[in-house]
């Protein structure tokens, strides 16, 4: 695959923002797929009847054309707790403006003074600068995630350093709005499995992919509910 030089200044234009806007795919709840989850489990079915509606899975996240800055908001909130990743996401993004950084931003920036203006780790500041320089570079090309299945953007995206497949699901779920994500990597999924499903423990990803066969191919909203019984969606 040939790959180009890029770069970006421009908050408006850089990469991570292409310019023409993507159909949604999976976002928000439908007739038919809660039609789909009640008839394909009473658990679910209960959860449902019990949770609607739902709140608004875009809330605060960056703009539908914006990879970039979802990719940056999922590396930033890592294994921390909803507020907290709310919260440190905040102080990033007010240190440019209120708005996620560019790749030439983030590496414009002195690591330490951006580690410690954000509240982020050394590890996430690294994170956050390999995206930046896969980007430039090109190595990362983030106007064909739209077009490639799960799998493919789950291997373009675990090449950079410190984005694995939580993450991956994450943003398919969250940002590119893939309507059928199970991600089993989860705590708060697996807790919800465990407390739903009367396990003894948390479940093997096996056991999880078992029970959520029949909810193809709306997973993710299913994930969604699961999540809201736990009071604690991703940020």
């Amino acid at each position: 695959m040939a790959r180009g030089a890029a770069s970006s200044r421009q908050p408006a234009a850089g990469p991570g923002r292409p310019k023409k806007a993507r159909r949604r795919a999976g976002g928000r709840p439908t007739g038919k797929a809660l039609a789909h989850l009640r008839a394909a489990d009473p658990v679910l079915a209960k959860l449902i009847d019990t949770l609607s509606p739902l709140p608004d899975a875009r809330a605060g996240r960056p703009a539908l054309d914006d990879h970039y800055g979802a990719l940056v908001r999922s590396i930033t909130g890592q294994q921390l707790s909803v507020l907290a990743a709310r919260a440190i996401y905040g102080r990033l993004t007010e240190r440019f403006g209120g708005r996620p950084p560019t790749p030439r931003e983030i590496l414009d920036d002195d690591p330490e003074e951006l580690r410690a203006a954000a509240g982020l780790s050394r590890a996430k500041v690294s994170f956050l600068r390999s995206l930046a320089e896969h980007v430039l570079s090109g190595e990362l090309e983030l106007e064909r995630l739209d077009e490639l299945p799960d799998e493919q953007v789950a291997e373009e995206l675990i090449a950079i350093k410190g984005l694995g497949q939580w993450t991956v699901d994450m943003f398919l779920m969250f940002h590119l709005d893939r309507p059928d994500v199970l991600p089993v990597g989860d705590l708060g999924i697996r807790r919800a499995f465990e407390r739903l499903y009367g396990f003894d423990a948390l479940p093997q990803a096996a056991q999880m992919i078992e029970i959520a066969e029949p909810w193809r191919p709306y997973r993710t909203l299913a994930c969604r509910y699961l999540w809201r019984s736990l009071h604690n969606e991703p940020a």
